[in-house]
């Protein structure tokens, strides 16, 4: 079976029965509806979450000024922390499958690289002269920063979907993105170098990564983007999972690997790419979720893990939100900063599990 034979050996647990892993998707889904409305009832204003309920089913709520803060800024919110959480986490999964690499991670490609040279190119060049027909174009607001991401990351994945096409070994595609990524963040170093502090401050708020940022115009476009792309990655279940034997059986059961790894890259780029034009670069969820899921369900099997990577990824930004903004009073931390909090101790694991049982195959 697959599942026996790509998998991470997780000690004293050998087999998980189909009752077992239901009760687990149960209890995963369960874990998901309650962080969304812890994320809608915690901050500055603590909000009862039966209030909160009632707000979201269009009753009234006890203070107005509470359905304001739900409707206005949280509920966007809390919808951008779960749909970030799914796609990095879903683009991960891919990525690892694809590479056979336990630490890849969905800007392995230099999609978030790409993103981040757009923004930097329209922050760090925009003559500080000038604020009023910057304000007039929205350049450094609002659908300003995520167009200059999307067209960064686009032309990253641009490049990447051509040399896909060209080489056929996955390590050297591997090794591609990562000296493309490498090239993209040279030359936001060198704009760097020459910009102002206004701007430089401008740019490093950006990278710090936020959900709060994501307005509901935004959401209008990037909900159907991060949809479509989740339906994609689960149409590829079966590729994915005869990627996991290899190539060459790959073939054997008909399936043309150069258009599947393709498909692949597309929809992990997009998915990466979305999230971080509209929320800022976003690390580590999309390596450790992955991991996570592999070790709750003891499988590779992608029709279990990508649904259950979607919750989970879901859950897991939708507390990093909340512990970003509860951690400390009266000051939000960095995005980044807590993820990578989440994230560091879940590679460690991973690459002292690597060297001990070499379960990974290379």
């Amino acid at each position: 079976m697959l599942s026996a034979k790509y998998k991470f050996k997780i000690p004293l647990i050998t087999q998980k029965t189909p009752v077992f892993k239901t009760i687990i998707f149960l209890i995963i889904f369960i874990s998901l509806i309650l962080a969304f409305l812890l994320d809608l009832a915690l901050g500055s204003v603590d909000i009862p979450v039966n209030e909160v309920i009632k707000i979201l089913l269009g009753q009234e709520a006890e203070k107005v000024t509470w359905t304001h803060i739900i409707l206005k800024f949280r509920l966007p919110k809390a919808l951008t922390a779960t749909l970030a959480g799914a796609a990095l986490g879903v683009s991960g999964l891919q990525m690892q499958t694809l590479f056979k690499n336990p630490l890849a991670g969905p800007f392995v490609l230099g999609i978030s690289s790409g993103a981040s040279l757009g923004v930097a190119l329209v922050v760090l060049t925009a003559s500080a002269t000038t604020p009023t027909l910057l304000a007039d174009l929205g350049i450094i607001s609002d659908f300003g920063l995520v167009i200059a991401a999307s067209l960064g990351a686009a032309s990253v994945l641009g490049m990447m979907l051509v040399v896909s096409r060209r080489v056929q070994d996955t390590m050297t595609l591997l090794i591609l993105g990562l000296l493309f990524g490498y090239a993209t963040s040279a030359i936001v170093s060198i704009l760097l170098q020459f910009s102002s502090k206004e701007r430089i401050q401008s740019y490093i708020m950006w990278t710090f990564g936020s959900f709060a940022g994501v307005t509901w115009r935004q959401l209008v476009v990037l909900i159907p983007v991060i949809l479509l792309s989740l339906l994609g990655a689960v149409l590829q279940s079966k590729s994915l999972n005869a990627l996991l034997l290899g190539e060459s059986y790959a073939r054997s059961l008909g399936l043309t690997v150069q258009k599947t790894r393709f498909s692949i890259i597309t929809s992990a780029s997009i998915l990466a790419g979305a999230i971080t034009a509209f929320c800022g670069p976003i690390a580590f969820l999309g390596v450790a979720i992955p991991h996570l899921c592999r070790s709750l369900f003891n499988t590779s099997d992608h029709r279990i893990l990508i649904p259950s990577v979607t919750m989970m990824g879901a859950i897991l930004a939708l507390f990093a939100d909340l512990f970003s903004q509860l951690a400390v009073s009266q000051m939000v931390l960095p995005l980044n900063a807590v993820t990578a909090l989440i994230g560091t101790p879940v590679v460690t694991w991973v690459i002292l599990r690597r060297n001990s049982q070499k379960s990974f195959p290379s």
